[in-house]
């Protein structure tokens, strides 16, 4: 009988937890993506430029915000384009199979896409096998959100 008093609580107490939330499709960090690092720059300047609360954008219900108006326009024009891949998580991370915030200076532009990462060591773990952690990041997400 102890045993069903034991199975009957653990049950009890299992119903009561309550659900996961799920991620949100885009990494923010203060309400903006890419910490308000501008990302049409990691394209056109090879750097990782603050954007301008003056420039700013909706995509995929995060904001994102730019250096300067041409970037907004750019970017406005292909937000695909420029996104972060991933949400901006970090690419190390979701190649692992779940998510972790991304240092917007931890950032890579590989084959067109923007990438970034936790930290510039880990990004350094990331670039060693790019190939093979950008396959398992591909097939991870958006899974590892939580969906």
């Amino acid at each position: 009988m102890l045993s069903r008093r034991i199975f009957m609580g653990l049950t009890a107490s299992f119903v009561a937890l309550p659900a996961l939330a799920r991620e949100p499709n885009v990494f923010t960090s203060a309400g903006l993506a890419v910490s308000g690092y501008d990302p049409v720059a990691y394209f056109t300047q090879n750097d990782a430029v603050q954007g301008s609360a003056d420039f700013q954008s909706s995509y995929d219900g995060a904001t994102f915000q730019f250096a300067s108006a041409d970037h907004k326009a750019l970017f406005d024009a292909e937000p695909a384009k420029y996104a972060p891949q991933y949400g901006g998580y970090c690419a190390y991370a979701v190649s692992k199979g779940y998510t972790a915030s991304a240092d917007p200076e931890a950032w890579t532009v590989h084959d067109g896409k923007l990438y970034v990462n936790f930290s510039k060591s880990v990004r350094a773990l990331w670039s060693a096998r790019r190939a093979h952690h950008i396959t398992s990041a591909n097939e991870n997400w958006p899974t590892v959100l939580g969906q």
